[in-house]
């Protein structure tokens, strides 16, 4: 095998591909990244058996192959070469040269046979949508993604198609996230628990275009997104959902509509306060016009008013602040409108339409003096 190809491109497919290189593997071949120049393009693959991931980097092929390169040396060394074409070549024996400009590096490779390809996956059952869409979905609603493995459906998001909407919901067990979107189309209805793992890097691969597309493709076990010149198959979480309507509710005793920008700026604030892994909560007061937040901890004390529109009775709750604040930095909106129940009840911030709802959960508290 023998090809020629710019650092550049080099670079951009391999940070793409190492996203699915497995950090600790008892499977050698697994830290490697397949290189195939067998069919006419080159590949780049890696496959870590629960998430595969594949692009295909601009270049010229002098003499077709493929070979398996231990993933951390070839980016290491592909980053630190010259910003120049670049040729990498390899023997009968599986021995490797990279070498650009007067700079020449020689590694010994795997077999391409041992490395284990991306499922197949049939093109049939699936849904387009732009990267902008899938990309801003993906993280306004990701950071509800349980981060323990106690409950392996809380470490995924539903993936529900139905007609022509897209939802995706996450949910921790102190809050939940529901995002939803229109689709160019109508598609048959579908329900899948994707790992929150995958979409993730996903977020991280995906442009901001509105006129690229991603294609993707459900089967049983599979979801597969296709965009550019890259593949991504992910296995799914197996299992029911929960059951998210019956944890949803449009009853309400007060409505607050508040500034989104100065409630998180408020809000953030008052977190120079919390010491990171203390669970000090902000109190917030709701009266006529206007909300009263409060919190105090061993450092000190903060309190600061906002001004809003409230429909209802007055009431004090306690919430974790970063809860409050990781769902106010993704919605879009200039205001906000909050619905509580009583100091042990969710509240729920939704816009009218139905495109977005975040439920958090409050917790216990001491008044503030």
């Amino acid at each position: 095998m023998k090809f020629v190809c710019s650092k550049s491109n080099l670079v951009s497919g391999l940070q793409i591909v190492s996203k699915a290189v497995p950090s600790k593997t008892t499977m050698s071949i697994l830290e490697c990244i397949l290189v195939d120049a067998t069919e006419g393009v080159i590949k780049f693959i890696a496959n870590d058996m629960e998430l595969g991931i594949q692009t295909i980097v601009d270049g010229d092929i002098v003499e077709r192959g493929f070979i398996a390169l231990d993933a951390k040396i070839f980016v290491d060394i592909v980053r630190k070469l010259p910003d120049n074409d670049v040729t990498i070549e390899s023997d009968s024996t599986n021995k490797v040269t990279i070498s650009c400009e007067k700079a020449k590096f020689n590694l010994i490779g795997r077999k391409g046979d041992d490395f284990t390809y991306l499922p197949s996956i049939e093109k049939i059952d699936g849904i387009t949508v732009s990267q902008f869409t899938l990309r801003n979905v993906i993280q306004q609603t990701i950071f509800s993604i349980s981060e323990t493995d106690a409950n392996k459906m809380m470490s995924g998001e539903l993936f529900e198609v139905e007609g022509e909407n897209l939802k995706l919901v996450s949910l921790d067990g102190h809050r939940i996230s529901i995002r939803k979107v229109k689709l160019g189309g109508t598609y048959s209805n579908k329900k899948v628990i994707v790992p929150g793992k995958t979409l993730g890097e996903i977020s991280k691969i995906l442009g901001d275009s509105t006129e690229k597309m991603v294609n993707i493709y459900f089967t049983d076990k599979h979801v597969l997104f296709e965009f550019d010149k890259t593949i991504v198959v992910s296995r799914l979480i197996e299992g029911e959902y929960f059951s998210i309507d019956q944890m949803l509710s449009s009853d309400y005793e007060t409505k607050m509509t508040i500034n989104r920008k100065e409630f998180l700026e408020c809000i953030d604030r008052a977190t120079l306060l919390v010491k990171e892994g203390d669970k000090k909560p902000v109190i917030i007061s709701v009266t006529d016009g206007k909300m009263e937040l409060k919190i105090n901890s061993a450092i000190g004390s903060m309190d600061e008013e906002i001004d809003i529109e409230k429909q209802g009775k007055d009431l004090m709750i306690g919430f974790n602040p970063k809860f409050l604040i990781d769902a106010l930095r993704v919605i879009e909106d200039e205001t906000v409108d909050i619905y509580l129940v009583n100091p042990k009840a969710p509240c729920f911030i939704r816009d009218k339409d139905g495109a977005y709802i975040y439920l958090v959960l409050p917790v216990n508290f001491t008044t503030v003096d």
